[in-house]
């Protein structure tokens, strides 16, 4: 019986014991560069620069020239015009400078939140497909050992050991194996689609945990009130100065601009086309604001409303990194817990299951015996794998959480890796 099962292990995975082993590392590194949601931020992140500079163009000098051509009596009469304007007071395009700078400001710790988002995603995705895999492997040990069942009770029934029920019993326990079975391919499925959609491929055989990893102490729990530097809360005050920034803007449309207009033209000269004469001017050219049919006012109004919304928005982050803090500290304390646990009952259930083999073998010790012996060692292996796995994962949520996670403590976890 053990042989049937071993072959049937090793027909599942024997191709993918040959194919090249993927690890964090090497997912990240194409998921960074497939990723279309981090593309997205970065390309926001340019366009935010670029609105720095188009905010910033009209407090600089702008030139334009002008040209005329007309033609009257038969005679060309061509005129060229030139005028330079430098503003000198215009508080709503400053304050409009100042807040594209804010919002860009924004944009950055938005980029690297979404940064973090990525790394903490491969490495969720990534010990969801080894814990399908290992999920996998036992339910198909199960339908194994089940089929053996099926046989033994069969070659009884022939014998006249046993009666007929004792079979249908043992297909019935077959077929449901079977369809757990089959769930769980549908998983795993499912789970590597997932990871290729962020790493843009198909992952190959990936590196699981090593076996003799043991985890470590936590710290005492952060406190979130330490994180003003989270990415996300620096996003959100950046978006409330630049809100501020357009309130100031707003409210400056009511009052009048001043520049300095440096003018040049150059005409013909009376009724001599073929000379001319140039006229240039200096000048302060001052705009006063007087009716603006209620837009002024209406735009205040905007600016005041999307300032509220901004900081209502960056307490309902503050609230989530909060709660996010808490959870996944208790979910990484809570899973060395239970990877204590569950070592303890993988120890047994595999003593348990040595000790009704050999039983077995001197006729203490039923079949049926022995199956349940597999299945419950089975049971045992998969749920220290899915804690082992479950704790790594909430470390890396945990700074996440915090805002801190970076590529080194995925290369951290990564020399976890077999």
């Amino acid at each position: 019986m053990r042989h049937l099962v071993w072959l049937a292990l090793l027909a599942t995975w024997s191709q993918v014991v040959a194919a090249p082993a993927d690890d964090l590392l090497t997912l990240y590194t194409q998921a960074r560069a497939n990723n279309p949601t981090l593309q997205k931020a970065t390309a926001q992140t340019r366009l935010a620069g670029a609105n720095v500079d188009s905010a910033r163009a009209p407090l600089l000098p702008q030139w334009g020239l002008s040209a005329v051509q007309q033609r009257s009596g038969g005679v060309d009469a061509n005129t060229a015009s030139s005028k330079i304007t430098q503003s000198v007071v215009d508080l709503a395009a400053r304050s409009n400078w100042k807040a594209a700078r804010a919002e860009a400001h924004a944009q950055d710790a938005n980029l690297l939140a979404a940064e973090q988002v990525l790394l903490a995603e491969v490495a969720v995705r990534y010990f969801q497909m080894l814990t399908a895999e290992s999920q996998l492997l036992t339910y198909m040990a199960n339908e194994a050992a089940f089929a053996e069942l099926v046989r033994q009770s069969e070659v009884r029934v022939t014998e006249g050991l046993s009666a007929s029920a004792d079979v249908d019993q043992a297909r019935a326990f077959l077929g449901l194996a079977q369809g757990t079975t089959q769930q769980a391919k549908e998983a795993l499925a499912d789970a590597r689609q997932a990871l290729q959609q962020l790493v843009g491929r198909a992952p190959e055989q990936l590196k699981p945990l090593k076996k003799k990893w043991q985890p470590a102490m936590l710290p005492a729990r952060p406190e979130a009130d330490a994180f003003a530097d989270h990415p996300q809360l620096q996003a959100g005050d950046a978006s409330i100065t630049a809100a501020k920034e357009r309130i100031s803007a707003a409210q400056a449309g009511h009052l009048p601009t001043m520049a300095l207009v440096l003018t040049s033209e150059r005409t013909p000269r009376g009724n001599l086309p073929q000379t001319t004469s140039t006229n240039s001017a200096v000048g302060i050219q001052l705009t006063i604001p007087l009716i603006m049919g209620g837009a002024i006012v209406a735009q205040e109004r905007q600016a005041l409303a999307r300032r509220d919304a901004e900081i209502a928005q960056v307490e309902v982050t503050r609230r989530e990194i909060a709660r996010n803090i808490k959870a996944q500290w208790e979910a990484a304390q809570g899973s060395i817990v239970q990877i204590r646990a569950t070592e303890a009952g993988a120890a047994a259930a595999e003593r348990a299951l040595a000790a009704i083999r050999s039983g077995q073998q001197i006729g203490t010790r039923s079949l049926t015996d022995v199956l349940n012996a597999i299945q419950t060692n089975g049971q045992a292996q998969l749920q220290l794998t899915q804690a082992r796995h479950r704790h790594v994962v909430a470390l890396l949520l945990l700074k996440q959480s915090t805002g801190r996670l970076t590529v080194d403590d995925l290369a951290a976890i990564n020399t976890l890796l077999e």
